[in-house]
């Protein structure tokens, strides 16, 4: 998928831009390491650690299968959205929801999958 952005971006397909941008997105934040709560309270801010690096820990890494269910579970959810929008005042957001959907699956469907 960070192959295809720039390649979207030189064809300048605004549908295929939008949604890996924001599909990339959601993946990063699923690669976000989980705070627990014990580490969100009860430390004062001059018992907090300091200097460079204190606040780095290395992401989570996603396995490839759990990569392509976020792809699919994005693809869904565009595709839901449109099956929501009947309304003649909204065919365009529902059409624009089912190329994003489209792209997502045509990246599934290809060559390496996501």
């Amino acid at each position: 998928m960070r192959q295809a952005l720039p390649e979207a971006m030189r064809a300048r397909d605004k549908v295929a831009v939008s949604v890996l941008r924001a599909t990339l997105a959601v993946l990063d934040n699923a690669e976000a390491v989980p705070v627990g709560e014990a580490g969100l309270r009860g430390v004062a801010i001059e018992q907090a650690p300091v200097g460079v690096g204190v606040t780095e820990v290395a992401r989570c890494e996603l396995s490839e299968r759990r990569v392509v269910e976020v792809v699919r579970a994005e693809a869904d959810e565009r595709l839901e959205a449109a099956a929501q929008l009947s309304a003649p005042a909204h065919a365009d957001r529902a059409a624009r929801l089912r190329a994003e959907a489209a792209v997502l699956m045509r990246l599934l469907d290809g060559p390496g999958g996501a």
